[in-house]
């Protein structure tokens, strides 16, 4: 089987900063998978909150995560902080993905640690089905989509 390749955008529209926490870190004393992930989580909440949103809320619906794909490329530790670059693609009548570079600085150099990307689908919970992305939402994220 293939090992995973995430094209990433030429630019990204939102970034914030995660600090690596000592609950991160597993057993080979650098940032787990797991914790891995629940950064990229963070850092969706934080970008979808910058364009008014929630992952309950986004213009009457809610989000729920189809897929996750990581390349994990170098470390991370304790103490450390992760500068989260997010940007939304590939959007469709039901969705769309957010695309994912995270890197560190060392050195005055910014160190890639890995790249991901996510699908999320519209979702109306009480209905427990996908729905539509709605048009609100599609121009608001058509505003920080890929080229």
């Amino acid at each position: 089987m293939p090992r995973i390749r995430i094209t990433l955008p030429q630019a990204f529209h939102f970034s914030c900063t995660i600090p690596v926490r000592v609950t991160d870190i597993n057993y080979g004393g650098h940032v787990g998978n797991d914790s891995l992930l629940g950064m990229i989580h963070e850092a969706r909440v934080q970008f979808l909150h910058r364009l008014g949103y929630t992952e309950l809320l986004m213009e009457g619906v809610g989000l729920i995560m189809a897929d996750a794909a990581i390349e994990f490329k170098s470390e991370a530790f304790m103490g450390e902080s992760l500068i989260v670059s997010v940007t939304a693609g590939d959007i469709h009548r039901a969705g769309f993905d957010l695309y994912y570079l995270l890197e560190k600085e060392v050195a005055g150099k910014k160190v890639r640690v890995a790249v991901a990307k996510t699908g999320m689908i519209c979702f109306d919970y009480a209905l427990r089905k996908i729905v539509p992305l709605p048009d609100a939402a599609l121009q608001k994220l058509e505003t920080v989509a890929l080229p």
